[in-house]
């Protein structure tokens, strides 16, 4: 049975809510503001609650089902960061609360802070960027300044692999850096010739996503390290991958001078549906002057044993200002320091361990069914060709609107672009071993299904409440309104 619109079960006089009496005189609205035709529809309360939980359920989450998205790392939020995040001392405090008024929350991102500079082997971290592509400006924008300052502005150009995030290349323009494109091997590694070749005095720095978007760790990081910096540039790693690396590999000690994290992946913070995110930026001693700012420091220390210190507001000395009202997105910067309270050292360690146990799991169990172009040992991640010989009427897009049918959502498509048809696949360490076999079982019946009958994915989704829809036209002519269908009679 198809639901009514909500415009379907309007009628008129009907409302959802009592207004108080209005305790301020009334005055005339702005006749120019005011709208005879917004036709609006009049529910009741209730109606209002079960249309919109309706549609709520019609939708995939990760409350409800398992969900690969390559490279976004859609892992469970567990409701204990949530729990800390409603606090009433930290949802009720106003951000711009003085120093002496906030100090539990400033004793909280100071030991963020400090937390994130330790795992990833930096001096000091900025918590202000309000998400990843936030964190990669604010970090191209200190390498910017950091050769400005030592009268170096010869220095234009950003080294950008073909597997990095695509947000590298846009950060590298709105910087005012010219983007150079470096090629892959034949093993997903950054071409090392290509890279020697390219790095000479116009060269500002690189930026890398390690793991690379093809899911593997580059063999040859510290030579790629030592190239740039040979050549008088600095290294900005893309920290979006963390969720590999955590215990495992300190950044900082390979040689980057500044990575930006995402709270909003590797820290489970909610993540998706426009965010709110977290793109926290960690530096070395080189760019610690520049981090944005200003930062949460101790700026009195205790004067007895038991006694907590002070903590307030420093501005970095040669700090590239501001890259966002207030001090970032604190609710975010409460669940992350939940998560890492949580799990400690060892358990964040064990979390980077299953996500790449889980990744490896599944890359191993689909490489037959599927060409997996760069088939060694991956990291959190993998990307597989969503194609098959012989088949050439099935594309990436049919087994992910298929896979839709089986119950699970979609992997990302059509990324990195290097890999024709991608399908990348991200299980994060919460899926136990029961999900990702039947995600396995299910990418092997559509791969069976692509030979025997390829229409059936041609045409799926057959189970969802939409089924396959334009999506091209539907990004060229969008529809942000929801409107009563007019009687006949008003439409000839």
């Amino acid at each position: 049975m198809t639901e009514p619109l909500i415009y379907e079960i309007s009628a008129s006089g009907r409302i959802g809510v009592n207004l108080p009496q209005c305790d301020v005189p009334e005055s005339e609205l702005p006749s120019e503001l005011m709208r005879d035709e917004l036709a609006l529809p009049e529910v009741s309360e209730l109606q209002v609650v079960r249309h919109f939980t309706r549609l709520s359920q019609r939708n995939f989450g990760i409350d409800t089902t398992f969900y690969p998205l390559g490279s976004c790392t859609m892992k469970y939020n567990p409701r204990l960061n949530e729990d800390v995040a409603r606090y009433d001392g930290f949802a009720k405090l106003h951000p711009l609360t003085d120093e002496a008024g906030a100090q539990g929350a400033l004793a909280l991102m100071y030991q963020l802070q400090t937390w994130l500079a330790e795992l990833s082997g930096f001096s000091r971290v900025s918590l202000m960027p309000a998400a990843g592509a936030h964190g990669e400006l604010a970090g191209i924008l200190m390498i910017r300044k950091y050769h400005a300052d030592r009268g170096d502005t010869k220095r234009t150009k950003i080294l950008v692999p073909n597997s990095a995030h695509g947000t590298n290349p846009a950060t590298v323009t709105m910087a005012g850096f010219e983007a150079v494109e470096l090629p892959s091997d034949e093993n997903g590694d950054v071409d090392l010739e290509a890279l020697r070749a390219a790095c000479d005095d116009t060269v500002a720095g690189m930026m890398i996503t390690v793991p690379s978007t093809l899911g593997v760790f580059e063999d040859q990081i510290l030579e790629v390290i030592e190239a740039v910096h040979a050549c008088g540039g600095l290294m900005y790693m893309d920290g979006a991958n963390m969720n590999a690396l955590m215990g495992i590999v300190k950044p900082g000690e390979l040689g980057f001078d500044v990575m930006h994290y995402n709270l909003h992946k590797t820290f489970s913070t909610p993540h998706g549906g426009g965010g709110p995110g977290s793109g926290a930026v960690g530096v070395n001693e080189k760019l610690l002057p520049y981090l944005p700012g200003p930062i949460v420091d101790i700026v009195e220390a205790p004067q007895a044993e038991e006694a907590a210190p002070l903590y307030g507001w420093v501005m970095p000395e040669k700090s590239i200002g501001r890259v966002k009202a207030f001090h970032g997105n604190f609710g975010m910067h409460i669940r992350a320091y939940a998560y890492i309270r949580a799990y400690g050292g060892e358990g964040l360690k064990a979390v980077s361990e299953h996500a790449v146990l889980n990744a490896n799991y599944i890359r191993v169990k689909l490489h037959e069914a599927y060409h997996v172009p760069y088939d060694r040992i991956c990291a959190h991640e993998f990307v597989l060709e969503g194609r098959f010989k012989g088949v050439d009427e099935v594309h990436a897009l049919d087994i992910s609107k298929r896979l839709i049918d089986y119950g699970f959502h979609p992997p990302t498509n059509y990324f990195p672009l290097i890999v024709h048809e991608a399908l990348m696949i991200e299980p994060t360490e919460t899926e136990d071993k029961v999900t990702l076999d039947a995600f396995i079982d299910a990418m092997l019946h559509i791969a069976k299904e692509a030979h025997e009958n390829p229409e059936l994915l041609r045409s799926a989704p057959h189970e969802a409440p939409v089924s396959r829809v334009d999506e091209v036209r539907a990004a060229k002519q969008l529809v942000l309104c929801c409107q009563p269908a007019l009687p006949q009679a008003e439409t000839d």
